[in-house]
């Protein structure tokens, strides 16, 4: 036996475990023994070379024999990248949110403890890549599979955003959306979009407001609707003016109004066709459900910090525009 034997743990592409010796060979598991201690066999020993080669780990991976008995060329490439694959999935599994994880940034948590047998980034991004989308959960596909409670439905600020849902319609507006809904309403503008919309929905429907004061657009409210039905229109505004009431900043109590023509099945005002665009673009094809819900939560704590630095001033002012529906169109 070998005096020098550098061992690593690893694991086959299906997830069992797998035996690097010297970053050069490879021991797929073979069999326990009666003691628990376990027999791996060289990779190559189901090929045409029929390798002999075997390791042999009590239960606290201390090699009990080795027998090298290899008649083919060594595979430090090959190897690297197993090494490389396992290290991906030790990665992803620190992060429970599989949406927050960057295959960049992975990369970067183990390509330097591999040093120079560490395989390219461009050689391992789609393996990274695959791994990650691995970890996402089941797609939902029909409205009723949609949860009444998820992990998702909370914001980067651990807050509600999910604030209701029925057989036809959820609703996302976090209470950072709701303030800004009910202390600028006046300003309203909402339009639906059918691109960015879950395969299984009819629409996806927002709501934004201009904020005169620092000259911008926020994002008030995202529904998913199932249909194009009156009545879910209207429980939709119903459920949104009741959850903005409760972040009034005074307390007189002022009528929230909307104009519908629901024969055009659009609100009048398009002022939230440049979102919606913007949407499209990010998803060339229709979004799955946790992806959505995963961007709409970025772009509000982008918007959130955006307010709170203006709010206190870290802004440079543009020049204010008195009439948000009559300049519409320079602002988008």
């Amino acid at each position: 036996m070998e005096d020098n034997i550098e061992i690593k743990i690893s694991e086959t592409n299906r997830g069992n475990e797998q035996v690097i010796i010297n970053k050069k060979h490879k021991f797929n598991f073979s069999f326990q023994r009666k003691d628990k201690s376990k027999i791996y066999r060289c990779t190559e020993y189901k090929t045409i070379n029929k390798c002999k080669s075997l390791i042999i780990l009590n239960d606290k991976k201390e090699v009990l024999k080795y027998e090298s008995l290899h008649n083919h060329l060594e595979k430090e490439i090959d190897v690297s990248i197993s090494v490389a694959k396992h290290k991906i999935k030790e990665e992803i599994k620190k992060n429970s949110i599989p949406m927050d994880i960057k295959p960049k940034h992975i990369f970067n948590a183990f390509s330097q403890e591999m040093g120079l047998i560490c395989p390219e980034y461009s050689t391992i991004r789609s393996q990274i890549i695959r791994n990650i989308n691995k970890q996402f959960p089941p797609n939902i596909k029909s409205f009723d599979d949609i949860p009444i409670e998820s992990k998702y439905y909370k914001t980067k600020r651990n807050e509600n955003f999910m604030i209701f849902k029925n057989t036809d319609l959820i609703i996302f507006q976090s209470p950072f959306q709701a303030y800004l809904f009910s202390n600028f309403h006046k300003n309203i503008f909402a339009d639906g979009t059918f691109y960015a919309a879950p395969k299984f929905s009819y629409q996806l429907f927002i709501t934004r407001t201009y904020v005169g004061e620092f000259n911008m657009f926020y994002t008030t409210s995202i529904s998913i609707l199932k249909n194009k039905k009156q009545s879910t229109y209207e429980t939709l505004f119903k459920e949104i003016k009741k959850n903005a009431n409760k972040f009034r900043s005074n307390t007189l109590i002022t009528t929230i109004n909307f104009h519908c023509d629901f024969e055009q099945e659009r609100l009048t005002n398009n002022a939230s066709e440049s979102y919606n665009s913007y949407l499209n673009n990010i998803f060339p094809n229709k979004p799955l459900f946790y992806k959505l819900i995963y961007i709409l939560k970025e772009e509000e704590n982008l918007s959130y910090n955006d307010y709170q630095r203006r709010t206190k001033g870290n802004w440079k002012k543009k020049q204010k525009i008195f009439s948000a529906t009559d300049e519409i169109k320079i602002l988008i």
